[in-house]
């Protein structure tokens, strides 16, 4: 069994774990940071983002949305999205690929 603790991230962005088809991260941003300059995109692997804590502005496609605690989104492979904190405190998201990105 692999195991992890998202109160092991230390930096911004850290893979927690890996496995063959999956892979599961954390993400911190700072109030105003983004998780990428330019939209980022994933060509073979879907990604799902569930916010932690802190609001988040996620652009996905040709979406927008504002998310808060215990919202989720489901960006599908190939689809170009940014996420930006919204808010005053760091927004700490937990996010799994599949087929791992990282």
């Amino acid at each position: 069994m692999k195991k992890a603790n998202i109160r092991e991230a230390s930096s911004w962005f850290d893979v927690l774990l890996t496995a063959r088809h999956t892979q599961a991260a954390a993400m911190r941003l700072d109030p105003g940071g983004v998780s990428s300059e330019s939209l980022n995109t994933h060509e073979t692997s879907d990604q799902v983002l569930l916010v932690l804590d802190g609001a988040v502005r996620a652009e996905v496609g040709t979406e927008k949305a504002e998310l808060s605690r215990g919202d989720v989104v489901i960006v599908p492979a190939g689809t170009p999205h940014r996420f930006r904190s919204a808010g005053s405190r760091p927004a700490v998201t937990f996010n799994v690929y599949s087929p791992p990105a990282y």
